[in-house]
């Protein structure tokens, strides 16, 4: 849940979507350079009501004009959150290679090898002078 209404404009044209790389150092955009395109995408534009973001990674610029925030991170609880953007069932999107290597990465960032933080129902009943 994100407290917000998520809305945004979108319509699914199949035009070109460049996303480019705003946060070239984050571990997400590894090895991605400065942008990259795919040619037949569904246009999603701003305003995108979302909760700000810690780090924007990606925006997109869309044939028509538009631009949008294409990835995006958060942070709730113990959890890495990444979202990204592309991906649409009519168009070939997680068959492109870069796109591949944007999922492998955000991966890799998100996993978070300390597991969820202990519930305070976990934490000791003991008295405070032990």
């Amino acid at each position: 849940l994100m407290g917000t209404p998520c809305t945004l404009k979108w319509r699914e044209a199949g035009e070109r979507e460049r996303l480019w790389v705003t946060s070239p150092s984050h571990p997400i955009a590894e090895g991605i350079g400065d942008y990259f395109e795919l040619e037949n995408e569904e246009m999603y534009g701003e305003q995108f009501a979302v909760p700000e973001p810690l780090e924007t990674v990606f925006i997109s610029w869309f044939q028509g004009g538009e631009v949008f925030r294409s990835g995006l991170t958060y942070r709730r609880g113990a959890g890495n959150v990444f979202y990204f953007r592309p991906g649409h069932e009519t168009y070939p999107t997680y068959h492109d290679a870069t796109v591949h290597k944007v999922l492998r990465n955000a991966v890799k960032w998100a996993h978070n090898p300390q597991g969820s933080k202990p519930a305070i129902l976990n934490a000791p009943n003991v008295p405070v002078e032990k």
